[in-house]
């Protein structure tokens, strides 16, 4: 993938972790499933480019938060359904 490519993907990705973060300070949204979904897609992407080239720091922090992020989200879809 091409140096600009990764940059838009990185963006994007922070930018989607950014409003997770502002819209829960602002108490525009709760911990809840919009939170878990975007943090879970921004890490995501992240991570991604975290690969090229390999940064071993930021592999860990984001394939860890985008884990957390969906163990968060499966965890309130199961307490729901139970």
């Amino acid at each position: 993938m091409s140096e600009m490519g990764l940059q838009i993907i990185s963006f994007i990705g922070a930018l989607l972790i950014l409003i997770a973060y502002a819209g829960h300070q602002m108490k525009w949204m709760s911990d809840g499933v919009w939170y878990n979904i975007l943090n879970f897609l921004g890490s995501s992407l992240l991570g991604y480019v975290a690969f090229f080239p390999f940064k071993i720091g930021f592999v860990v922090l984001e394939i860890v938060w985008a884990a957390i992020s969906l163990w968060a989200l499966f965890r309130r879809t199961s307490m729901k359904n139970t």
